[in-house]
């Protein structure tokens, strides 16, 4: 686990999604995605590669590239290990990432997954809509 807290974030529903805002930062770069659904279904955490590109992380040569399959169907990403992942008073250092198309219908930024969600000890309050 690489950060844990008491404090909370709160969490947004919208079309019966629990969304939240993440941090990722690379190379020094911060970027919001304001819009990331937690889903604990979901093993990885992808993030929309658009959005990614406006810091200069766009897909290179040597990154490794994979298919995923999920209830929007199936997506090629490719993969990158970022300097961390941040929601709130969680974080998580050195962690790898997906980034795609992310078009699924409704507007989503990205998606954390239980990657994340268990390396950085979260828990999920459903009734008080929030991580910690």
């Amino acid at each position: 686990m690489d950060g844990n807290s008491r404090c909370s974030e709160k969490i947004h529903i919208r079309e019966g999604l629990p969304f939240i805002t993440v941090t990722l930062v690379y190379q020094g770069n911060q970027l919001d995605f304001k819009e990331a659904l937690i889903d604990t279904g979901s093993a990885g955490s992808v993030f929309s590669a658009d959005k990614a590109a406006s810091i200069g992380l766009v897909a290179e040569p040597f990154d490794s590239i994979r298919q995923i399959r999920g209830v929007g169907g199936v997506e090629f990403v490719f993969v990158r290990r970022i300097d961390s992942l941040v929601m709130g008073e969680l974080k998580v250092k050195d962690f790898e990432v997906e980034f795609g198309v992310m078009d699924y219908g409704f507007e989503i930024e990205g998606i954390v997954g239980m990657d994340f969600l268990t390396r950085s000890g979260a828990v999920i309050d459903i009734k008080g809509l929030s991580i910690r």
